[in-house]
């Protein structure tokens, strides 16, 4: 929002942060949390260091990249059905998360955190647009026949998988999706602690509902990663609900990066491989994403330039008996329209309206 500090703009946002089944797999199954690697958050950590810390990452990089686990995203996504590549050099990521530790998490394998990352052609920036979890949209029909009807959008996850994942979410939004990644949000403890802690700011004081019931403060303040993670699944005491879920998530998500950022972590060997450690079990991706590739794109990439938004949405509502989210169409479709052609102006000024 104008004229107010950068962590106020952050906590004002309104949100939310990709593994599909193996080929001879038709359901997806529950992420092997110690077989997973690096991958996101610290791509993005390279990328936040600029030209001499990804050179210097590099090597390093590469000697990891071969024990990435990697998903068939795209495998059973009819091509024919897919929108257009982005304009130019841009690329689009859907990041899937979900909290494998949540007190409240339902039973099931659907995704809690969908996110749209939009990388310009330029990579000067990016904008990670969230689309709740509960927007009601249709979903094709799977290889296997599930889905061809109207639904809460993360159902795709838990009827087809992945490919379901994307093909739901690019038939949505007309974007195409470049890449995946899957996130366990529950893995940021340990990559926050890792870190030394993040500073997140509070909207307002309020209580936890989980053991130990902590009390969050109004203001800015310094959380370990168990404080964080808890902040971040805290929306029964605020008005609009599961949309501050998701602004809360992506407050631990840009803070995470800062401080990875702002913290040296490659100048020291030892504190790159604990963050490494720390994050391997959080993430996964496709099977096409290069890391190095990615780190070198993004050399120039810095946690100020990273802009949250949400799907434009017209509240929320009730279909039968469950609880939806409706997408405002029209302004979506502009917005949309806007991050097909890789008009950052553009979507700044969509999601303002």
């Amino acid at each position: 929002m104008p004229g107010m500090p950068e962590r106020q703009q952050l906590a004002g946002f309104t949100p939310p942060g990709p593994v599909d089944a193996a080929p001879d797999v038709e359901r997806p199954r529950r992420p092997r949390r110690r077989a997973r690697r690096i991958v996101l958050v610290t791509l993005l950590v390279v990328a936040l260091l600029g030209a001499g810390g990804v050179g210097a990452a590099a090597f390093y990089l590469r000697s990891v990249e071969k024990d990435i686990e990697r998903v068939d995203a795209f495998a059973e996504v009819p091509r024919e059905n897919r929108p257009p590549v982005v304009a130019g050099d841009a690329m689009n990521i859907m990041i899937l998360g979900s909290d494998s530790r949540d007190p409240d998490g339902t039973a099931g394998s659907r995704t809690d955190t969908i996110i749209l990352a939009h990388l310009p052609k330029d990579r000067k920036s990016a904008q990670l647009v969230s689309i709740p979890r509960d927007t009601w949209v249709r979903v094709p029909r799977s290889k296997d026949g599930q889905g061809g009807r109207d639904a809460k959008i993360n159902a795709a996850y838990a009827w087809g998988g992945i490919p379901l994942m994307v093909q739901t979410v690019e038939e949505f939004t007309q974007v195409r999706v470049d890449h995946v990644a899957v996130v366990d949000f529950a893995g940021f403890t340990e990559i926050i602690d890792a870190l030394g802690g993040v500073d997140i700011t509070a909207e307002k004081t309020f209580t936890s509902i989980h053991p130990p019931f902590r009390t969050f403060r109004q203001g800015t303040q310094t959380m370990d990663g168990e404080t964080a993670l808890d902040y971040a699944r805290q929306r029964k005491q605020f008005p609009d609900g599961d949309f501050a879920r998701i602004r809360h998530q992506q407050q631990v998500i840009k803070a995470i990066l800062d401080k990875a950022a702002s913290g040296g972590i490659l100048t020291s060997p030892g504190r790159l491989n604990d963050f490494v450690k720390a994050t391997s079990a959080a993430v996964s991706v496709d099977r096409e994403m290069s890391l190095v590739d990615m780190a070198t794109d993004l050399r120039g990439l810095r946690g100020r330039n990273l802009v949250f938004f949400t799907s434009p949405t017209r509240g929320t509502g009730r279909m039968g008996s469950e609880s939806v989210v409706f997408a405002d169409t029209a302004r979506a479709k502009t917005f949309y329209d806007a991050v097909r052609r890789d008009a950052v102006p553009e979507i700044l000024d969509a999601a303002r309206k």
